[in-house]
């Protein structure tokens, strides 16, 4: 065997190991129940996060590594979290799909529609024998942090889950556009045909750019996010807020590194095991002068200045 490959039974034990991971050792046959309650389980489970990419030390996108990941309590981003949850959905027996998308802000939506980014790794996936209709389709996205909490049906409309409404279209050159405003994906498009089944390979030039590049968001911010039924919470830098459309939003800024590690680690479930003290300090030390880069520059906005 050589160097990097596993075998056949690491395979199916790292499998294993992340249904516990996600709370599901007994996930049975593939259905739409069956599915629903995967992704469920994954966004509560599994957060969001960047913490690697923040210590310049970021993750490779190889499905089985970011499974290994979160067996060992870590996140990730979208290559990380769809890439493995796709993986993790072949194996149980469901049909997935992986396509090429973008994630744009609500002032792009014509740039939306008319070509797809490649920042974004994208799952549609069929449930054997559910609809022979053929609508036994989904999108499927654990990648985004604060998207839906289920899988939407492909099919254009606007879907409600709890507080939250989602809607997906046809874009005009084919394939999907999802929306959903005011979250920090508001628009996600992805291109009809299948990215293949490599899984990593079609996006890593994407990754390599997003997590080294200093023009990219995930190196200059540090984020943290977790969905569940009723809302998100979000660490944003310092700043940690809880969006929950029936109970009010809240938002709060964290004293010190030890708060921030605790909640890191309390709320979004992120195992802390793998940073020595020298990597809290230069993570710490990271965030916090971002906050107050961000914070210096909100207060200039308002025309004032910092204890002013």
């Amino acid at each position: 065997m050589s160097p990097g490959t596993s075998s056949p039974s690491s395979s199916t034990g790292i499998r294993a190991a992340y249904l516990r991971r996600l709370g599901i050792e007994e996930p049975g046959a593939p259905s739409v129940e069956g599915l629903f309650a995967l992704q469920r389980a994954h966004l509560e489970r599994v957060p969001y996060e960047n913490v690697d990419i923040q210590l310049g030390r970021a993750p490779g996108i190889d499905p089985e590594l970011s499974a290994r990941r979160f067996t060992a309590g870590r996140g990730g981003y979208c290559f990380h979290l769809n890439g493995a949850f796709a993986m993790l959905l072949d194996h149980l027996g469901y049909e997935v799909t992986r396509h090429v998308g973008g994630v744009y802000k609500e002032s792009q939506s014509e740039e939306a529609l008319r070509s797809v980014s490649g920042d974004h790794l994208a799952l549609t996936v069929r449930v054997p024998g559910a609809a022979p209709d053929g609508e036994g389709t989904y999108y499927v996205d654990a990648g985004l942090g604060d998207g839906p909490y289920e899988p939407l049906p492909l099919r254009e409309g606007p879907y409600r889950q709890g507080a939250f409404t989602y809607s997906l279209e046809r874009l005009p050159a084919g394939g999907w556009l999802y929306r959903h405003p005011g979250s920090s994906a508001p628009l996600v498009n992805f291109r009809a045909e299948p990215a293949g089944t490599a899984g990593a390979a079609g996006f890593e030039t994407e990754h390599v750019r997003l997590s080294t590049s200093g023009d990219s968001g995930f190196v200059r911010t540090f984020a943290a996010l977790r969905r569940d039924a009723d809302g998100i919470d979000a660490l944003r830098g310092r700043v940690l807020s809880r969006i929950d459309p029936v109970k009010g939003n809240t938002e709060r800024v964290l004293d010190g590194p030890e708060e921030f590690y605790a909640v890191l680690e309390g709320v979004f479930g992120r195992a802390l095991d793998d940073l020595t003290p020298t990597d809290r300090t230069a993570l710490w030390a990271r965030v916090n002068r971002a906050h107050e880069s961000w914070a210096a520059g909100r207060e200039a906005t308002r025309g004032t200045t910092p204890g002013s």
